[in-house]
């Protein structure tokens, strides 16, 4: 198996998951808080969308899909286009109101992006240095780990939201 083999069997196992979770839901459980400050499902899968968007196409060099493709306009949330849920507060993540369509068609299209960029993936650009903002300076290799663990661990937790709220 080759490493982008790998990478692309990773992202489509997130994808996997959140067609489980999302499939079918409407648009009231969508947005439904488990708590007064926890997570929506909407909002789960939105983040993690825009985090897997922001953070490849940066490592990428290409343009995200969020803005480069019109969903930033098709989803109409009242927040900047920049923002991707990042320390959002309770009232920001209140304003993550996305159908089922909204929200699995912009993965969709970062997914096939992923894909489109994770093909074009050797094992030599691995050590290629991302993002030197943090000490040590991030991978290519390092960065793409972190987003699959980034979006596993918030589609396991949609799935437990949507549990409990079933």
């Amino acid at each position: 198996m080759k490493t982008s083999e790998l990478l692309l069997d990773a992202h489509s196992r997130v994808q996997e998951v959140l067609h489980d979770v999302v499939t079918g839901l409407d648009d009231k459980t969508l947005a439904t808080r488990p708590g007064d400050t926890a997570n929506s499902i909407a909002w789960l899968v939105w983040h993690l969308t825009r985090v897997q968007d922001d953070h490849l196409a940066d490592a990428g060099g290409y343009e995200q899909v969020y803005t480069a493709d019109g969903w930033f306009e098709r989803l109409g949330l009242p927040l900047d286009a920049a923002d991707t849920g990042y320390a959002h507060t309770s009232d920001q993540v209140g304003l993550v109101k996305l159908s089922a369509d909204q929200l699995l068609g912009y993965y969709d299209a970062v997914h096939a992006r992923t894909a489109e960029f994770l093909r074009t993936v050797t094992d030599d650009d691995l050590d290629r240095i991302v993002d030197r903002r943090w000490n040590p300076p991030v991978t290519l290799g390092v960065r793409l780990v972190s987003v699959i663990d980034d979006c596993a661990q918030h589609s396991g937790q949609a799935a437990y939201v949507k549990g409990l709220l079933s």
